[in-house]
């Protein structure tokens, strides 16, 4: 409670600040740890990987577009698949090079660790930068999917150190049956869950299926050796392309309910990398601090080269050896590599993973050099995070980055908020002229009023603005609406205390007042 509760108010105490929630959490969790009283929190890979990371999983794939990820799957794959495979084998490579004594074996199993970059703070900097959409829907596509390439590489190296029988055959296999099957559970899973999304008519029991369904894609992935993460993802991404077919009601509560949950766990994942600290330096043993943090800054520096050694190439040699790839693609220049290249952070999904090593190997013997292996992998996450985080946000304003263009956007859905109030106003003519449909006609007049007003707001925004305040008649439109809903409520809750209406009518009056007010405001960005 006090871990939640802690790491909660740490992130809306953030939100006044310029600095990143992520990197403000991780530095609070590395004070805690060494507070006298604060309990000591190790980081359990049998919680994280099946409890944590499908929620957030969902929740990303929820609020991602299917169609920009299938525009930009090329990057995104070379990315999620050839990039973190890569950064295993340099990664490992470099690292048995560079550190006396450590098995090559155990030294593929921290680059498979360390390999896929944890793309939450990347891309919570990128939104409050306004990096270019394109560039934000590369990263959230990488996160996706490399935690899942990640963790089956992992499991290779680790058959390899741990003394199992591995061979780059066996290896290739397992990675195709977990990529296949991952996806596969996903498509079997995708359908009749939206199927029965759209049939269940009680909103609570719409958004308890919701709150299921990364658990059941993951679990039912993993029961056959698939990946839990591919399945989560396809399933993920598929309810959210159709969730305009699911009832308003549960659409309302479904983005409420999981914003809360991803707000809330974020938040603890990141203080819970500061607080691994006591654990990770207790159980250096035979290594020394000087010599542990020549290792960790040696092994930051190739992972950050590394990550950039695969960017460029990846970024210009298709476009130089594919017509193909330059006519669908849009034109790019030195700066998007940049971005995405320093953007390589790491995360929780690396410590889980490097936690869930076995102490022991075939034989009983220890695992080599675990006690390093996360030490390694602890300081790469925090090297990453702070020094990466910090500096990401003035690299991405200094580029010459192309900027989002507000108003092109704003003329784009005015366009299109046109088109379907047209398409609404003639199916309203058509409704009204049946005798069945008889209105009054001020209730008629109301809803062409709606309508219009509907039309009309997204305009408004393009407009000019009062002198006086700086508003469009759009900002003044909706402040006057709250003032006046306010009033309102004030009226009932003292009617309510006058013991004039009971509690039931009140909360009857305040539920309409509160959706006349979601109507007429429309929802804030998520760092608004």
């Amino acid at each position: 409670m006090v871990l939640v509760a802690g790491s909660a108010a740490v992130a809306g105490a953030a939100r006044r600040t310029p600095v990143p929630a992520p990197l403000l959490l991780v530095a609070a969790g590395l004070v805690a740890s060494y507070v006298p009283g604060v309990p000591e929190y190790t980081l359990d890979p049998h919680i994280v990987l099946p409890l944590v990371l499908p929620p957030l999983l969902h929740t990303a794939a929820l609020e991602s577009s299917y169609l920009d990820l299938r525009a930009n799957l090329r990057p995104v794959a070379l990315l999620s698949i050839g990039y973190v495979l890569f950064a295993t084998l340099a990664v490992g490579w470099i690292a048995y090079l560079l550190i006396p004594g450590l098995p090559l074996t155990a030294a593929l199993v921290l680059g498979a660790v360390i390999a896929p970059p944890d793309a939450v703070a990347a891309t919570a900097i990128a939104r409050r930068v306004g990096l270019p959409s394109r560039l934000t829907t590369v990263l959230q596509g990488e996160s996706l999917v490399n935690d899942a390439t990640a963790i089956t590489a992992y499991k290779v190296a680790l058959a390899a150190a741990v003394g199992a029988a591995a061979t780059w055959t066996g290896g290739l296999r397992e990675f195709a049956i977990a990529a296949i099957g991952g996806v596969g559970v996903g498509l079997v899973l995708m359908v009749p869950l939206h199927w029965l999304r759209t049939h269940l008519r009680d909103p609570l029991l719409q958004n308890t299926l919701s709150l299921l369904i990364p658990f059941v894609a993951y679990g039912a992935a993993e029961q056959v050796h698939a990946s839990g993460v591919l399945a989560v993802v396809v399933v993920g991404l598929y309810l959210g392309h159709h969730s305009w077919q699911v009832d308003f009601a549960t659409r309302l509560q479904e983005s409420a309910v999981w914003k809360m949950i991803a707000f809330v766990l974020e938040s603890a994942v990141f203080a819970l990398i500061g607080l691994q600290l006591p654990v990770v330096l207790r159980g250096l043993g035979e290594y020394g601090a000087g010599e542990a943090a020549w290792y960790a800054v040696m092994l930051f520096l190739v992972v950050v080269g590394v990550r950039f050694l695969w960017v460029f190439p990846a970024t210009f040699l298709p476009r130089a050896l594919s017509r193909r790839v330059r006519e669908r693609e849009p034109e790019t220049d030195w700066t998007a590599p940049v971005v995405v290249g320093w953007a390589g952070m790491r995360g929780v999904v690396s410590l889980a993973i490097a936690f869930s090593i076995p102490a022991t190997v075939h034989g009983g013997h220890p695992f080599p050099s675990r006690n390093l292996v996360l030490f390694l992998t602890f300081t790469t996450v925090i090297g990453t995070l702070v020094i990466q985080g910090l500096t990401l946000p003035p690299l991405i304003r200094r580029l010459p980055l192309p900027g989002r263009d507000a108003q092109a956007e704003t003329l784009v859905e005015a366009q299109a908020q046109n088109e379907a109030s047209r398409a609404a106003e003639s199916r309203l003519e058509e409704l009204l002229a049946d005798e069945r449909n008889t209105l009054p006609q001020p209730l008629a007049d109301r809803l062409r009023t709606v309508l219009e007003r509907r039309r009309n707001a997204v305009w408004e925004r393009l407009g000019g603005v009062s002198e006086a305040t700086g508003e469009s008649a759009d900002d003044i439109y909706r402040r006057l609406a709250r003032e006046v809903i306010s009033a309102e409520r004030e009226v009932f809750v003292r009617l309510r205390d006058a013991r004039r209406i009971d509690d039931e009518m009140l909360r009857t009056l305040l539920r309409r007042l509160d959706l006349e007010e979601a109507a007429a405001y429309r929802e804030e960005s998520a760092d608004g």
